[in-house]
Parts: structure tokens; C-alpha cells; sequence
């Protein structure tokens, strides 16, 4: 576990993500792996994705979302890529195990 400490009214208890540390925090960064390159738009998102055979699925406005014919996979992403969290990070690099990962920058 990590955090910090706090104690306040006599209880002592763990803050897991205290606020104003955002600062010391390291950001996440999603690297396509076979190239070495960081991910830092939609439109090389794409590129790298249309490579593994995902297309893209046009079924919500809200959502970015790609779709492989040969599984049941459907990756959803906010349309903002500044909305672009580590959760949707993660779900790209488990649906293209070994094709991408993330990194600390």
C-alpha cells in the first residue's frame, strides 16, 4: 500500500492518494511496443490498432470505440483524448498483449 499517513482528531488513518500530491505523481504513458513509439493521439491510436486487424465501430457518438471480426473484443475509449485515463491504457494492453504496455515517463 502506499499513501500517506494522517492523523487528525486522535484516529490515525491511510490516505491512499492525498491531494496536492498529484504533483510527485508519475504519469502514465501507453507505448506501442514493436516501434518503441508513445502513444499521444487518437489518430496514431488508430494507426497502431488498424495494424492488429481492429477496426472502428460507429455505434455510439459519445464514444472512440474499435472492434476485431475474429473475437468479441470492443474497446471504448472517451471521444476527448485528453480524457484518455490509465484504465483505458490498461484495457488496450490487455486485448494486444505484447503489441502495447505502459510506461512511467
Amino acid at each position: 500500500m502506499s499513501g500517506v499517513w494522517v492523523f487528525k482528531n486522535g484516529v490515525v488513518r491511510l490516505v491512499e492518494n492525498p491531494p496536492g500530491n498529484e504533483a510527485n505523481a508519475r504519469r502514465k504513458v501507453l507505448v506501442h511496443v514493436p516501434t518503441n513509439e508513445a502513444i499521444t493521439s487518437y489518430a496514431q491510436l488508430e494507426r497502431r490498432l488498424a495494424g492488429q486487424g481492429w477496426e472502428r465501430y460507429y455505434d455510439d457518438p459519445d464514444l472512440l470505440q474499435f472492434h476485431k471480426r475474429s473475437s468479441v473484443d470492443l474497446i471504448s475509449l472517451p471521444r476527448n483524448f485528453a480524457q484518455f485515463k490509465l484504465v483505458n491504457m490498461y484495457d488496450i494492453v490487455v486485448k494486444n498483449r505484447n503489441i502495447f504496455e505502459v510506461r512511467d515517463m
